[in-house]
C-alpha cells in the first residue's frame, strides 16, 4: 500500500468548532486514516469561538497576502500536532473574516454573515497558498461541503498550470446537499476566473446565482456522500437533489456512498465517561440504572414498564418536527414518555415548551445543546426517534444502536442504510422503520415499537442485535483510502 499525503479540509472540525455531523467526521476520520499508515494534515479556519485551551500548542508559522476581490487580506498560518494521532493541524487565521462571534451566522441576528462568499473564498485560496508556503504537496485534498468547494474548482482552473499541484487529486464529500453556498451573481467576479465559467448551465452558474458547491461537483476528481441511499436519492429525486440532480447524474460513475463512522471510544456504553453506569450486551443492568439517573435529571417520574423515547436533534422541518407537531397530541396520549434535547426554529421551541407544560409527567424538553445530557439520553432512553424528511447519514441512530436504544426512523438516506426493520415473524431487525413522510406512518411505527416493548425477551433480542453492529471509523476510513487511491489514479 502506497503511503499517501492527505489534506482534509473542513470549515468545522471537532473539538475546535462544531455545528453538526460534519465536525465529527472531520474530527475523527483524520486520526483513523493516519493510523492506517498515511501522512495526514487537516485545515480549518481559526475562528474566534475556538477555545484557547485547544490551541495552546499552535505556533505561528507564516504570514501571507491573499487576494480577495482585488484587496490583499493578511493570512496568518498556525500549526500544531495532535500528540495522540500525530496528524498536523493547520489553522487559517484572519481577524476580519474569522475574528467574530459565530461560525457561519451572526448569533445576534441569527442570519448568515453577508460576506460568507468572501470569507470562504479567502479560506480556500488561503489553504492552497499555505501548502505552497510550507512546501507540502499532498497526493489528495479531501474537501467537505460548500465552504471548501472552491478548492477543487481552483485546482482545475486558476491553478491548473501550477506545477506544485500537478499530482494533487481531489475528493469532494457532500454532507448535506441542501447547503450549497449560493450567492448573488456578482460573487463570481470576486473569484478572478474566466467569465465563461459563469455561462448558463456552467460550473458556477445556478439560476443566475453563484453556486460554490456546484463547482466542486463539476471539477472534483471523485465525489462521495455519506450513505449509499443518499447518493441514489440526490441523483434521482428532485426533492433530494435540490436542483443539482442533473449535475450529479452526469457524474454518476464518480459518485460513491460511505456511511459515517462512530468513535466508539467516545460513544460506547462500555467506555462512556459521561454516563454514571457503564454496561455491555452481556451485562445490561447499567442501562436501567442510567434511565433512573436520566428521569431524575429531567424531572420525569420513573416508570419502568413505560418506554422513554429520546430525541437529540436540531429542531427543524428537515428533522421531522413538522410530523411531531402534527402528531403531538396523539403521540403523548400513548403510554410513553418523551425527552427532547436540542435547539432550532423558534416555533418548535414554543411547541415543545407547551407540550412540556401540558404533559409534565410525560414530556421533558431541554432547549439547548448539552453534551453530557446527550450521552445520558442515549444510555437511559429505551427508544430513539428520528423521523427525518431527509438524512444524508445521521449519527444518532448509530449511537443508539450501540447503546441498546432502539431506533424508530424514516426510511431515507443513512437511516435506510443502517437500520433494519423489525420482522415479528423472524424476530430479526434492529429498529422500527416507516417509509412515507407522514405523521400517521410515524405514529404507526411508534405503536409497533410500543407493542413489542413489553415482550422482554424479544425486546432484548432487538437491543442486542443493534449493540453488536459495527460502524467503527476504521471501516469507513478504509473506504475513504480506496477513494483517495481512485482519485490519484485519475491524475
Amino acid at each position: 500500500m502506497k503511503k499517501l499525503k492527505i489534506l482534509i479540509v473542513s470549515s468545522e472540525i471537532f473539538p475546535f468548532a462544531k455545528t453538526g455531523g460534519l465536525a465529527d467526521v472531520a474530527g475523527f476520520l483524520p486520526g483513523v486514516i493516519a493510523g492506517l499508515g498515511h501522512e495526514v494534515k487537516t485545515a480549518m479556519p481559526r475562528y474566534d469561538v475556538i477555545s484557547n485551551d485547544l490551541l495552546s500548542s499552535a505556533q505561528h508559522d507564516k504570514s501571507l497576502d491573499i487576494n480577495v476581490n482585488g484587496t490583499l487580506q493578511r493570512l496568518d498560518l498556525f500549526r500544531q500536532t495532535d500528540l495522540v494521532t500525530l496528524t498536523e493541524q493547520l489553522f487559517i487565521a484572519n481577524d476580519y473574516f474569522f475574528g467574530r462571534p459565530g461560525i457561519y451566522q451572526n448569533p445576534t441576528t441569527g442570519k448568515d454573515y453577508p460576506d460568507n462568499d468572501e470569507r470562504f473564498l479567502f479560506f480556500c485560496r488561503g489553504v492552497l497558498e499555505s501548502l505552497k508556503s510550507i512546501d507540502w504537496q499532498p497526493d489528495i485534498i479531501h474537501a467537505n461541503d460548500w465552504q471548501t468547494a472552491l478548492i477543487p474548482a481552483f485546482l482545475a482552473t486558476s491553478e491548473a498550470d501550477d506545477p506544485f499541484f500537478t499530482n494533487t487529486a481531489t475528493l469532494f464529500t457532500i454532507h448535506n446537499l441542501a447547503y450549497q453556498g449560493l450567492f448573488p451573481a456578482q460573487s463570481f467576479t470576486k473569484l478572478g476566473l474566466d467569465d465563461e465559467l459563469f455561462m448558463p448551465t456552467g460550473p458556477f452558474e445556478f439560476y443566475k446565482k453563484t453556486n460554490y458547491l456546484k463547482s466542486a461537483l463539476w471539477y472534483a476528481d471523485i465525489l462521495n456522500t455519506v450513505s449509499d441511499q443518499y447518493a441514489n436519492e440526490i441523483q434521482n429525486d428532485p426533492e433530494y437533489g435540490c436542483g443539482l440532480e442533473g449535475v450529479l447524474k452526469s457524474r454518476s460513475k464518480d459518485l460513491y456512498g460511505i456511511v459515517n463512522g462512530v468513535d466508539y471510544d467516545e460513544w460506547s456504553p462500555e467506555k462512556d465517561k459521561y454516563i454514571p453506569f457503564r454496561y455491555s450486551p452481556l451485562q445490561l443492568s447499567g442501562k436501567r440504572n442510567n434511565k433512573v439517573e436520566l428521569v431524575n435529571r429531567i424531572s420525569l417520574p420513573l416508570r419502568d414498564n413505560v418506554p422513554l423515547i429520546g430525541i437529540i436533534s436540531r429542531l427543524a422541518d428537515q428533522k421531522g418536527f413538522d410530523l411531531i407537531e402534527e402528531a403531538a397530541d396523539e403521540l403523548l396520549s400513548l403510554d410513553l414518555q418523551l425527552v427532547i434535547l436540542g435547539t432550532g426554529d423558534k416555533k418548535y421551541h414554543s411547541l415543545l415548551s407547551d407540550l412540556q407544560t401540558k404533559h409534565p409527567d410525560k414530556c421533558a424538553a431541554i432547549l439547548k445543546y448539552d453534551n453530557d445530557l446527550a450521552h445520558l439520553i442515549e444510555a437511559g432512553a429505551d427508544m430513539f426517534l428520528m423521523p427525518s424528511r431527509y438524512e444524508p447519514c445521521g449519527l444518532n441512530q448509530l449511537y443508539s444502536l450501540k447503546y441498546g436504544t432502539v431506533p424508530i426512523v424514516r426510511k431515507t438516506g443513512g437511516l435506510a442504510d443502517t437500520i433494519d426493520d423489525f420482522d415479528p415473524t423472524t424476530r430479526t431487525g434492529t429498529g422500527f422503520v416507516f417509509e412515507k413522510y407522514d405523521a400517521d406512518e410515524m405514529l404507526t411505527a411508534v405503536k409497533r415499537a410500543l407493542a413489542v416493548f413489553p415482550k422482554k425477551r424479544i425486546w432484548r433480542t432487538i437491543v442486542k442485535a443493534g449493540m453488536n453492529k459495527n460502524y467503527s471509523w476504521n471501516r469507513s476510513a478504509q473506504k475513504y483510502v480506496s477513494l483517495y487511491n481512485l482519485a490519484c489514479g485519475k491524475k
